[in-house]
């Protein structure tokens, strides 16, 4: 009876260390496959706010168009990169269209996330890449969602899975992230782990 015990003990904590490996690898994959779109405001004016989303929607139309059918975060990063000027000045142009200085100015950096529930699919916290666009002070609340894979557009939940398993994100992340009430566990320890990176990025 005790080496039955021994067994059922072992084969649990194998099962345990397994389960927690696959945590481990989906909040890496998060890290590394998920690129942010943020737009931060001038101000919390009503005019700056309005501003704001007129910036997002302008550079949203243009990434929707471009990254469509891009498959790889490596291909999206690349491309990001590249074309930082270009997505500048489409931010710029639409200052201008708002009747004012033309004062955005576009980076693509690592930032500090919380957590964020969409319509259709949920993000836990954590370090995240992002392509950032500051309006003039950046000194307004901000605006974020996910640039690549391209979840920006509000979509249907079959829509998600379609798009996440596209960028290749593993069944049970999908289901997570989906807001399955079986994986709410899962979800919630992703957040946990984010949010101490977020601890430790800021410090």
């Amino acid at each position: 009876m005790k080496l039955i015990w021994k067994s059922v003990c072992i084969c649990l904590m194998i099962a345990g260390l397994l389960w927690i490996g696959t945590l481990v690898a989906d909040r890496v994959f998060l890290n590394d496959q998920v690129i942010r779109l943020h737009v931060v405001a001038n101000s919390d004016s009503p005019e700056d706010q309005s501003i704001k989303l007129q910036v997002r929607d302008a550079v949203n139309d243009f990434l929707q168009e471009t990254l469509a059918d891009v498959t790889s975060v490596e291909e999206a990063r690349a491309y990001l990169a590249e074309n930082l000027p270009k997505i500048q000045r489409i931010a710029n142009e639409a200052l201008v269209r708002c009747g004012v200085e033309p004062d955005a100015v576009v980076t693509f950096c690592k930032e500090t996330f919380g957590t964020r529930l969409y319509d259709t699919f949920r993000l836990p916290a954590g370090v995240y890449e992002a392509l950032r666009i500051t309006i003039g002070e950046g000194e307004g609340k901000n605006w974020w969602c996910v640039a690549f894979p391209t979840l920006c557009v509000p979509a249907t939940s079959e829509g998600f899975e379609d798009v996440a398993a596209g960028a290749g994100f593993p069944d049970r992340l999908n289901e997570a992230l989906g807001d399955q009430e079986s994986y709410s566990i899962r979800f919630f320890l992703l957040d946990c782990m984010g949010r101490v990176e977020n601890f430790f990025h800021r410090g």
